[in-house]
């Protein structure tokens, strides 16, 4: 985690959650983490990335946005999570489908992204090898917050690895990886509306959380 906040220093006051033209603000990056794909299925602006209906729904939207707030049409966001009962579903073949918990999504003409899912759980990362010794040593727990991942990429701009944070959520304060910045926690707000939650296609009530996502741009542009 060291590592990767050397490498990804930004200009200003980093923050993920809506620009403002006094700060220049920049998301803040954190780990990739162990479970990322190579490549996640495409799938449409509102489509669900989860397909095990045992959680809470959940409505994530945002915009991807450029350092002086021009929206960025067309930019990519990888997305993958934990289900509810904390698990990806390569640690579970068999029970979870198979991409369950992942997207990749293209932002449309205003930058606006969208889509359905179900608020994740926290987890305890594996232990059975040197990195369960060195937590084991050190008096540590296992266990990381509930988060969702975004690689987000846009021509002229720099790609950013980051995750959201669910605020509240167990272990916010004590990330076994340390990977928790503040800019990155966000409201996971109940909605029970049913006239709302016909409108995204859910029957009961949900969750919403919403975000802007910053990139810097590249050095040469």
């Amino acid at each position: 985690m060291l590592v990767e906040t050397i490498n990804n220093r930004i200009t200003g006051r980093g923050g993920l959650g809506g620009w403002s033209p006094q700060e220049g603000t920049v998301a803040e990056s954190t780990v990739l983490g162990p479970f990322h794909m190579t490549e996640s299925p495409s799938r449409a602006l509102g489509d669900t990335i989860d397909f095990v209906y045992t959680g809470t729904p959940c409505v994530v939207s945002g915009r991807v946005l450029s350092a002086d707030g021009t929206p960025l049409p067309g930019a990519e966001l990888d997305v993958w999570q934990a289900s509810d009962q904390g698990f990806y579903d390569v640690q579970q073949p068999g029970v979870q489908p198979r991409a369950n918990g992942r997207g990749l999504f293209t932002a449309d003409a205003d930058g606006a992204f969208w889509f359905r899912t179900v608020v994740p759980s926290h987890y305890p990362i594996p232990t059975d090898g040197p990195v369960g010794q060195l937590l084991l040593a050190t008096e540590r727990h296992p266990y990381r917050p509930a988060h969702i991942h975004f690689i987000v990429t846009a021509p002229g701009h720099r790609a950013l690895t980051t995750h959201i944070f669910v605020a509240g959520s167990p272990y916010i304060e004590s990330d076994a990886v340390f990977a928790v910045k503040k800019s990155l926690i966000k409201e996971f707000t109940r909605v029970d509306d049913p006239g709302q939650a016909a409108s995204y296609g859910l029957d009961g009530p949900f969750c919403v959380a919403n975000f802007d996502i910053v990139l810097q741009p590249d050095a040469e542009n």
